[in-house]
């Protein structure tokens, strides 16, 4: 790897110690490290206000009307302490990163210029909650086929109206399906809406004219002039100037303190569509499937322009089956007159009387279609004059690119606006669905070495389906013209689909050197979580599979794979719904069911410690906190009220709100679970209208991680957060529990730039920990790169290497503070034959946290942890290397538990680990010296937690022995994983 600059290629001026570069196709950090970055968009539920969710009808569309909705709530609540909650989840399950989605509406949904500073406010102050838990955050102004009345998410209300558009009658001409008026907007069965089928809007009239005006207006639809200018200059100039108004308010924010430090860029427009922009012919479907899904009535362009003036078609009805989209018939669509394009009774004159703008009506009344007024087609015989009109250029006549065309000067316009406010943000380049981006010359000055590639990766089949299937197809391939046959796409078996799920992401990844040397990371990459009618819910089969997510587990790690191996790709995963989720209206946007976590996943602890619970409650004042809430806190790991279930409720739902949720004392890690670093559990203070509740037990840190969690083992994964070098190959095999990394390293790869002032603490703080132990330690050899403070570093998920006392399984291990530590020396054994060097060390951590290449190892002794509340200056247990720098309270000692029970063998150097990481130093080659390869090996010293155990903890029931999760059934037995299926 290049050495890391120490000026910005952007700005020139001198980077921060927190500064991330985008070099060398890779994250790095200001040491030279590079990074992965993994996390989570947060959230889904920004798409909508509070309460406002899709499947919602009543107030749609007056509130639309009046001026829209305050979105101040969304992503997080801030007010309540929930978002202290969901934010150290998100840290213990080992996520760095989050994508931040907010919408146009949120911003200026009051009317053009009309800015919601208070929403803008609110978002600064969520910001600010995720900076407190150290996660870096890219921005993303979301978006889904326009707008939440177009049947997606992202665009105010009055730019329907700018367009032209009546957005009350986008149902009855189908130019867009509505969740809360499908199928028909008097007769509305919103639980009835098809699985993806909101994504058909792409493929309708509304999307497909919105989106060519948005792009390409000045060239398609010259005689749209509003404010003087024309269509495509006046929402793009909107649109732009909403992101600029969030990116200037955040840089005023304590002098920019946000910028780089916690928000490291910025998305351009999400999944960006280009309308009719390059369209062969009008009169059909290509037969390419791209990102439009052929799903329910599929009208061609010619027949949803003579909808969209109320004119009945009939057109093709499709299905998607395990095979794929096939037609099965027709229907006839009917709007009863109904037209798509607004009368323009409310504007005198070309003047709206709501939104002000003045439309210049000689060129473009209203009233009638825009692309009728430009001589597409003719009304009144539906003929289309110019089937091609959108493939060439209207006044050149070459054909165009939409790509190079259109998309690329909005994009360089959106970064230079942000860039005026974020001089140093990455930006994350993101073309259409399975787009290739743009090649940007030198003379564009837009990239400036501040860039990262951003696309997007579904496993389709299993998206639209609903079910993991034993077969899927090279979608990606296909789509790119690998095969001359869609037969031979296809893959057939587990170990064929995860191999074509990685080849797929590697093919995405290249496209990244287009736009030069630049990361990639996949912006979203997720599984759903109703398969097969719900039978993780307990839908099906009298409740039998209630809580039992092993499919979804098997189709999430296999998109989570294809980001692991040699292609090492830094993702956000779609989604995570803090308070919004059900089961029965999912994430509360079109029937999607992605969310990691669901409120209706939490599940009831012991009957004592909620009848303790209750006991407590009674004493809290009953005018704020009625019965059922009361017997709502029943949960210790979820540490949030769990809604009522309402699954079985007819009708309409209001919005899951919390009431009463504890808030905690502090913010930080140190003192929530801290499952991400320290892992110091103490006591909380649960805050109820200024009454002080002692919790009676501490959070235990696996329940805390996997209660409401849906297939956690598939998503907290291990991987590398930070690696002296490259990793050439990361893998983890989610049955055996089994972490391995390779990693090179060679001269240029040596950490710089360490601050004096760490160097200097790290000794201050070994000294102190000889002075309140005793001077054993003065013995223990330290390594020159264990000296300088920067290793590899590891997540190291507690869900899979939890300590068997945290299971219920072991007790733990508490030290008598007046005894002096014991050293003992343990022989080392060599790494298995795939390793690269065969100087190893191997050892597990069930007692101790740091290994040296003679293995020195640190003894102590132990008594049980008992369950109740924790003084601060108490006990509970010491399994702690004083070389460790870092904010400990040593005097007197402010031990932590155990959290992980891990045995690691490494090729060569030393190890340790602290909470959920794992911190890894070996040589680095001098100037001169050949590069090296490095192996890590990581597992669980008391064997593999299964699904099957989380699953017995949400059923109420204990795990399972560990001589019993080692049993396999006569499938498993029959068929080992690493060998032939002898059932045929």
């Amino acid at each position: 790897m290049p050495k890391v600059p120490q000026t910005s290629p952007a700005t020139g001026l001198p980077t921060s110690s927190s500064y991330i570069h985008t070099l060398d196709c890779n994250f790095v950090d200001s040491a030279g490290r590079t990074l992965l970055l993994r996390g989570v968009n947060l959230s889904g539920a920004s798409k909508a206000p509070v309460g406002h969710l899709s499947y919602l009808l009543e107030d749609f569309w007056d509130s639309a009307e009046a001026g829209g909705e305050s979105f101040v709530g969304r992503p997080l609540n801030i007010d309540d302490g929930s978002a202290d909650v969901h934010l150290a989840r998100l840290r213990g399950w080992g996520f760095n990163m989050l994508r931040f989605p907010f919408t146009w509406e949120a911003i200026e949904h009051a009317g053009p210029k009309k800015y919601d500073y208070e929403f803008i406010d609110y978002t600064i102050r969520v910001l600010q909650k995720c900076k407190d838990y150290g996660f870096r955050v890219y921005l993303d102004p979301h978006q889904d086929t326009w707008s939440r009345f177009s049947g997606g998410s992202g665009a105010p209300y009055w730019t329907l109206a700018a367009c032209g558009i009546n957005p009350q009658h986008i149902t009855d001409t189908q130019a867009a399906i509505i969740h809360c008026e499908y199928p028909l907007a008097h007769a509305p069965d919103p639980a009835a809406l098809p699985a993806m089928i909101w994504s058909t809007n792409y493929g309708r009239l509304f999307s497909q004219t919105v989106f060519t005006l948005f792009f390409a207006g000045r060239d398609f639809a010259p005689n749209c002039i509003i404010d003087g200018v024309n269509i495509q200059d006046y929402l793009q100039d909107h649109y732009i100037g909403a992101c600029g108004v969030l990116a200037d308010r955040i840089r005023e924010y304590d002098n920019g303190s946000l910028l780089d430090d916690c928000i490291i860029g910025w998305d351009n427009m999400n999944e960006p569509f280009e309308g009719l922009c390059g369209w062969d012919d009008l009169n059909t479907i290509p037969a390419r499937q791209g990102s439009t899904l052929k799903k329910g009535p599929a009208p061609t362009p010619a027949q949803g322009l003579r909808l969209g003036m109320g004119k009945a078609q009939t057109v093709d009805h499709w299905t998607f089956g395990m095979f794929g989209p096939s037609q099965n018939g027709t229907v006839t669509i009917d709007p009863k007159g109904r037209k798509l394009w607004s009368d323009g009774e409310k504007e005198v004159d070309g003047v709206h009387p709501r939104w002000g703008w003045k439309r210049d009506t000689t060129k473009w009344p209203l009233g009638t279609c825009i692309w009728a007024q430009h001589g597409v087609w003719d009304i009144e015989t539906g003929y289309i004059n110019r089937p091609d009109y959108f493939k060439y250029h209207p006044l050149t006549g070459q054909e165009v690119d939409f790509i190079s065309d259109y998309w690329k000067p909005h994009f360089v316009a959106y970064t230079q606006r942000i860039r005026l406010a974020h001089p140093e943000a990455i930006i994350f380049v993101q073309p259409p669905v399975f787009a290739k981006p743009p090649k940007f010359e030198e003379g564009d000055d837009c990239l400036q070495g501040r860039c990262a590639y951003s696309a997007h990766y579904y496993d389709g089949l299993t998206l639209v389906t609903r079910h993991w299937n034993w077969f899927n197809a090279d979608a990606l391939g296909l789509l790119r013209g690998k095969y001359s046959s869609p037969l031979q796409a296809g893959k057939v078996g587990s170990g064929a689909i995860r191999k074509s799920l990685q080849e797929q992401l590697a093919l995405l990844q290249s496209d990244a050197d287009i736009l030069g040397p630049y990361p990639t990371i996949i912006g979203e990459i997720g599984t759903p979580f109703d398969m097969d009618g719900k039978k993780s819910y307990g839908w099906t089969d009298k409740g039998k599979f209630k809580g039992d997510y092993r499919n979804q587990e098997k189709a999430l790690d296999a998109s989570l794979n294809g980001c692991d191996g040699s292609n090492g790709l830094n993702y956000t995963i779609w989604t995570f719904c803090p308070d919004d989720h059900s089961h029965q209206w999912g994430d509360g946007w079109n029937m999607e069911d992605l969310s990691l976590w669901s409120p209706d996943d939490v599940w009831n602890d012991v009957e004592d410690e909620k009848s303790s619970l209750k006991q407590r409650d009674q004493e809290a004042d009953d005018d704020v906190y009625n019965i059922p809430q009361r017997e709502a806190m029943h949960s210790r790991a979820g540490l949030l009220i769990k809604q009522p279930d309402i699954q079985q409720q007819p009708g309409p739902l209001a919005a899951p709100k919390l009431h009463g949720t504890p808030a905690l004392s502090s913010p930080s890690l140190d003192t929530l679970a801290a499952t991400g670093s320290t892992a110091s559990f103490s006591t909380l203070n649960l805050k109820r209208s200024g009454h002080s509740l002692a919790c009676n037990s501490p959070p235990n840190p696996y329940d805390f991680l996997t209660n409401g969690a849906r297939a956690v083992r598939a998503f907290a994964r291990p991987y590398p957060c930070k690696v002296v070098g490259k990793p050439l190959d990361v893998k983890f095999d989610i049955g055996k529990g089994l972490f391995r990394m390779v990693v090179t390293v060679g001269p240029e790869d040596r950490p710089v730039g360490l601050p004096s002032s760490f160097l200097e603490q790290n000794k201050r703080m070994k000294q102190k920990s000889i002075d309140s132990f005793g001077t054993a330690y003065e013995q223990r050899e330290v390594h020159e790169e264990e000296k300088e403070g920067l290793a590899t570093e590891v997540y190291i998920p507690l869900v899979h290497y939890a300590h068997p006392r945290l299971l219920g399984q072991g007790k733990a291990s508490t030290p008598s503070t007046n005894k002096r530590p014991q050293l003992r020396r343990r022989k080392t054994s060599k790494l298995s034959n795939a390793a690269r060097s065969t100087n190893s060390s191997t050892s597990s951590l069930s007692d101790s946290r740091a290994q040296t290449s003679e293995d020195l190892e640190m003894e102590t002794r132990s008594s049980d942890l008992e369950q109740g509340c924790i003084d601060n200056g108490s006990s509970t247990s010491l399994l702690w290397d004083p070389s460790i720098p870092g904010p400990l309270s040593l005097s007197p000692p402010s031990p932590t538990p155990l959290l992980v029970d891990v045995e690691v063998k490494v090729s060569s150097g030393t190890w340790r680990v602290d909470g959920q990481t794992l911190f890894w130093w070996y040589d680095v080659p001098r100037e001169g010296e050949l590069p090296q390869e490095y192996t890590i090996e990581v597992k669980r010293q008391g064997g593999v937690i299964k699904s099957t155990d989380v699953n017995r903890r949400r059923k109420g029931k204990k795990p399972r022995k560990l001589e019993e999760q080692d049993e396999k059934s006569w499938c498993e037995r029959v068929c080992e994983p690493e060998s032939a299926c002898l059932v045929m």
